[in-house]
This record gives C-alpha cells, sequence and structure tokens, in this order.
C-alpha cells in the first residue's frame, strides 16, 4: 500500500501555509526593493518550482473577513463576517473544507484562525486565540481547553503541523492549513532572529513623506502613520522605562504585552538586541541630535527591520514543510500554496497596517507547487481574488463547486498560464472606526482602480499604468472621462452580480 489507498491515489494533498500581514514587498521571489535586503528563499522555491500569480488580492483587506472569504468563496456581505469586531463566523454555512473532509480527506487547521467560533470541517484543530501572542502562546483545543506552550508562535505552530502530519491517517489524502500569526503587529521576530538585518540598509519606500495631496482628505485623518501613529513600546519597542523622564510624540500606550509574557532567559536574549540601541536612540534625542524628518526615518527604520526578522521564521517554516513532504515522499502529489490574508504597507504613503483598496494592502501573495500540474516558473498575469481559493480547491479534489460561490476555479490558469480568470476585481472594506480608515467599494481592471468613500461623498479614481504610486486621484480629469464611464459601469455590474448590500 503506498501513502494513500488506490481510491485515493490521484486526489492531490494540499497543504496551505498562510500568514497573516504579509505584503508582497517583503517576498523576494516578487521582486521590488526589498528582495535583496531580505530574502525569502523558501517561499522563493516553493515559486520557482511551481507559480506565482502577479495579480493576486483580496477581497476585503483585514484578518478575519479575508479567512472567510477563503473557506466560503463568498465576498463578505454574503459570507457574514463582514468586521473584525462583528459576530463571528457562522460555521452552518457550506465551506471547501466541509466538503473536502466529507469526501474523504483527512483535514486540519493549525495556528491563527481569527473567526471567534470554533472550526468546523475539520477533523484536527489547534488554534491561537483571536490575534494570539507570539512569545510563549496560548493554543485552543478541541476539548475547550487551553495550554500554554513555551516557545516562539510561528515555530509552535509549524511543529504541531509536522506532528499532525505524522500522525494522521497515512491512506486518506489530506489538507493541512498551517496558518502563523506572523508578521502581524507587534512586529515580534524570533528571538534568534533579533539583529540579523542590523547592518543591512533598508531603503525608504519614495512615498514615506506623503502629503497626502491630489486625493481624498480622508487619507490624512488615518491614524496608521509611521510618523504620527506606532506606539513607542507596543510598535517600537521602546519601553517606559528605558525612556525614563524623556517626553516623546506619542499617540498611545498599549504597554508591552508580548515582553511580558517572556521568560527571564527570553528577556534577557531581548533586552540584549533592544536596550543597547534604545539607550542610544534616547541619549541623542535629548542632545538634541535627532531632527523631525530623521524621527521618522528611525522609526521606519525599526518598525521595518523588526517585520522583516519576523518573516524569517515564516520563510523557515515553509523551508521546514517542504523537507518533510520531499522526506516522506509526500511532494510529488501534494499540492503546496504560499499566502496571506492580505498585504501590508511597509512604509509606503507614510503607513503600516492595511485596509485600503490602495496597491499594498489590496494585493497579496499567492505562490503554488503542484508538480505536474503546473509549469516551474510561471508567472500568470490573470487577475485572482482569495474567494476564487475554495473552488480551486474543490476541483483539484474532484469535488463539484456550489452555485453560491462567487469564486473562481484556478484550474484554467495551471493548465494554460496565459488562461485569464475575470476582467475586473470587486472590492469592500466595512470596517467602522479603526485606525480611522473609512469604509470603501470600489472595482480594479488590468490598468485602472475606482473607488467610492459613501462618508465624504467621494470617487478616487487610478492610472495603474502611469501612476503605479496611486499618488493622483484622475477622477475628474477631463482626459479619462470615457474611462471614469466604463469603470463606473463596470463598478455598477459587479454590485448587482455581487447582490452587494446598500452603503
Amino acid at each position: 500500500m503506498t501513502e494513500l489507498s488506490a481510491a485515493d491515489s490521484t486526489r492531490p494533498n494540499i497543504v496551505f501555509i498562510f500568514s497573516d500581514d504579509h505584503a508582497v514587498n517583503a517576498i523576494s521571489a516578487y521582486g521590488g526593493p526589498l528582495a535583496d535586503v531580505a530574502p525569502t528563499p523558501n517561499i522563493d522555491q516553493i515559486a520557482k518550482e511551481g507559480a506565482l500569480f502577479q495579480n493576486s488580492f483580496c477581497a476585503n483587506s483585514i484578518c478575519g473577513p479575508s479567512r472567510a472569504c477563503i473557506l466560503t468563496g463568498k465576498h463578505s456581505h454574503k459570507n457574514g463576517f463582514m468586521r473584525n469586531d462583528g459576530k463571528g463566523f457562522n460555521s452552518s454555512q457550506w465551506t471547501f473544507a466541509k466538503s473536502i473532509q466529507a469526501s474523504g480527506y483527512q483535514t486540519a487547521v493549525i495556528g491563527k484562525w481569527h473567526l471567534k467560533t470554533d472550526p468546523v470541517g475539520f477533523d484536527y484543530w489547534e488554534i491561537l486565540p483571536g490575534q494570539g501572542h507570539y512569545y510563549n502562546p496560548v493554543f485552543l483545543q478541541m476539548d475547550g481547553s487551553q495550554k500554554k506552550f513555551e516557545g516562539y508562535a510561528t515555530d509552535l505552530t509549524t511543529d504541531k503541523s509536522i506532528d499532525w502530519l505524522q500522525q494522521r491517517d497515512k491512506d486518506k489524502p489530506f489538507l493541512l492549513m498551517c496558518q502563523h500569526k506572523a508578521p502581524h503587529r507587534t512586529f515580534a521576530p524570533a528571538l534568534r532572529h533579533l539583529g540579523t538585518l542590523d547592518d543591512v540598509e533598508i531603503p525608504e519606500p519614495a512615498t514615506l513623506f506623503d502629503n497626502y495631496a491630489n486625493r481624498s482628505a480622508t487619507l490624512a485623518k488615518n491614524e496608521m502613520e509611521i510618523d504620527r501613529h506606532m506606539t513607542w513600546a507596543y510598535d517600537l519597542k521602546l519601553r517606559d522605562d528605558e525612556r525614563g523622564d524623556l517626553k516623546l510624540p506619542s499617540f498611545r500606550n498599549y504597554g508591552t504585552p508580548e515582553y511580558n509574557r517572556m521568560t527571564s532567559e527570553q528577556r534577557a536574549k531581548w533586552d540584549a538586541h533592544f536596550a543597547p540601541k534604545n539607550a542610544a536612540f534616547v541619549r541623542d534625542y535629548r542632545a538634541g541630535k535627532i531632527n523631525d524628518r530623521q524621527l521618522v526615518q528611525w522609526k521606519y527604520r525599526r518598525y521595518a527591520q523588526n517585520y522583516l526578522e519576523t518573516v524569517k521564521a515564516v520563510d523557515e517554516s515553509v523551508g521546514r514543510m517542504l523537507k518533510y513532504l520531499e522526506d516522506n515522499n509526500l511532494a510529488k502529489n501534494t499540492i503546496v500554496i504560499y499566502s496571506s490574508d492580505q498585504g501590508f504597507y511597509l512604509g509606503e504613503h507614510g503607513w503600516f497596517d492595511k485596509r485600503w483598496m490602495f496597491e499594498e494592502s489590496f494585493k497579496m501573495p499567492f505562490v503554488i507547487r503542484w508538480p505536474g500540474k503546473i509549469k516551474p516558473g510561471s508567472r500568470p498575469e490573470a487577475l485572482i481574488q482569495n474567494i476564487d481559493y475554495a473552488p480551486t480547491f474543490m476541483e483539484c479534489a474532484g469535488l463539484p463547486i456550489p452555485n453560491e460561490v462567487q469564486g473562481h476555479s484556478l484550474m484554467p490558469v495551471f493548465r494554460d498560464n496565459s488562461a485569464k480568470v475575470r476582467d475586473s476585481l470587486y472590492y469592500a472594506y466595512y470596517e467602522v472606526g479603526e485606525h480611522a480608515v473609512p469604509q470603501h467599494f470600489g472595482v480594479r481592471t488590468k490598468d485602472h482602480k475606482l473607488f467610492y468613500l459613501p462618508a465624504t461623498d467621494e470617487w478616487q479614481m487610478f492610472d495603474l499604468s502611469k501612476d503605479p504610486g496611486e499618488m493622483v486621484n484622475v477622477y475628474h480629469n477631463p482626459e479619462y472621462s470615457a474611462m471614469r464611464t466604463r469603470l463606473t459601469l463596470e463598478y455598477e455590474r459587479l454590485r448587482r452580480e455581487f447582490e452587494a448590500p446598500n452603503y
């Protein structure tokens, strides 16, 4: 008997490795200004041996809603999980995990879930409560209990995923969703990676000092600027006791929840890295050696280094998973996907966080390897979205796709690198208040984007071919009147097709 029984020998296993807030600019296979600064060789290996989707997007750039879109293949208003602060995920509805489990797959989800209700459709699950913690995290168990484990969340999630693979029923195909907390805020690296980028120059994005001219006035009111809204202890790792009586421009104080969880040995390693750097900063700031612009640059450098060092453990996790599959003769019949719930701002527009339909948070990584089915080194340009994952998994498993699913299977693109999935994407952001980002709804085509802000009754439109940084709203530019009409009609068509609710 081989790894899979004869009846299931042609059904591929699926390993879905998922992270939180991983920007495509922080994955070296995607290129970009950070590719040489902080390479991700293991994620890159998936792309090299399979496909990297160049135009992969989310339907709602926020953690929980994106996960609900993936499970259901439906937009947020249809699956009911529209906001992080809303009610829990309705687990009575159809999900691809339920169907795949019912068809004979053994299924597991391990790591960050973030949907408030317990997972359904999985033979095994072990998940972080809410956002979870980086250091010495608690995992929720299937019996309702909570267990705390010493170590680092990314490593522990990987350990638990590999343990499940070892103990699973070897006669069944499997679906494993290995879902990391990292590199989500508070951007806390594994202790072994602290300082690995100390001597590396991290380039500043061209729009780090964006003044938000030529676009909606709401941009300047967002609370996600590196300059004004990053907190000293929580985000920038400069604790109150290290600042002493030094007065610094501040926003809020969320404390040091991760530092507080550490053992004395872990704190010693943390302090060995951060304490001398923080002391030098305090000394220079007291001496008047840091002006306003330099302060923003210092914050950006601290933020970017912590974020990129946090990614290192995620990439190592991918390498461990790939090695396990190879060592256990599973690689040939296993689909491996790396993705993240949305993108993230790494200083572009002066921001951190996500939410907006601007490219950096709208785009999400999607790389996939399927030996014998996907041509190695493929770089499809098709417009895809996270609502496409569920129907894709269904077709890969040889299962029918329910009519209620709004996404499209990507199998045609796997067969033909040049295949098209759709002409346009629909986007909707429903959260209210968080980071002061307003609700907005829009459409994106290959080269243009249009979105509407109901609270201020404003339209924003961008020519992505001429203005990839989205710095100038051309909605009122007469040269774009014909394109504005086409995009508006397409936006309205998509809203009708998806039965979008009123504003």
